[in-house]
């Protein structure tokens, strides 16, 4: 069940590189974007430099903030990649491991595909916790989970779901979720969200 990881400074340049350009798009200073995530200036410069590795929960922070997917966090610019390429090579696929609980994430989905859905394969270690704080977004996320070894809890809207594997959970990603292994053994599981473009701004 063990995943390969990336070269962790590769990884981290490309999420500093893909910071910058969505928060360009979106034209936000570091100031601003700071303000609205609650992460620090200096620590998104230093993340935008290629600096630090950020944690899963500070990513979740940030990509709330540029109002886009978590896992959008790990693609790189199209120029860089096949256009509209319609596979991901296992060997193209990015790994990338959680520095604070070593959870591992997988980006599945070949990159710039015109389409809304994302597929991510996790491995969470045994007795791992991890908190995202997800509200905030203008646009809504849809997610299924799919638990294909071991056991893994998800507590949102107030609800927690123990869920095994075979087991599929739908949810909306928003507020407070939290995922956890109560279990001794690594649990590993599919991740399919699906954007909603429509804005949840009221005007």
């Amino acid at each position: 069940m063990s995943i390969m990881m990336d070269n962790a400074d590769n990884v981290n340049q490309r999420i500093a590189a893909q910071v910058r350009r969505l928060r360009a798009a979106t034209g936000l200073s570091l100031d601003a974007l700071a303000a609205k995530t609650g992460v620090s200036r200096s620590m998104l410069s230093l993340i935008e430099r290629g600096e630090s590795s950020p944690t899963a929960i500070v990513l979740e922070r940030l990509a709330v903030g540029l109002n886009v997917t978590l896992a959008s966090l790990f693609e790189a610019a199209a120029e860089d990649e096949p256009p509209d390429e319609p596979v991901q090579r296992r060997a193209s696929q990015v790994v990338w491991q959680d520095p604070e609980t070593g959870y591992v994430r997988r980006n599945l989905s070949p990159p710039h595909v015109p389409q809304p859905l994302q597929l991510v394969e996790i491995e969470f270690p045994a007795k791992a916790r991890v908190v995202f704080e997800s509200q905030g977004r203008d646009v809504t996320i849809y997610q299924q989970i799919v638990v294909l070894d071991g056991t893994i809890e998800i507590t949102y809207e107030n609800r927690r779901q123990r869920l095994k594997a075979g087991d599929c959970l739908a949810m909306k990603i928003e507020g407070t979720n939290v995922f956890e292994n109560p279990t001794r053994k690594p649990a590993r599981y599919l991740v399919a969200s699906a954007t909603e473009f429509t804005s949840k701004r009221k005007t």
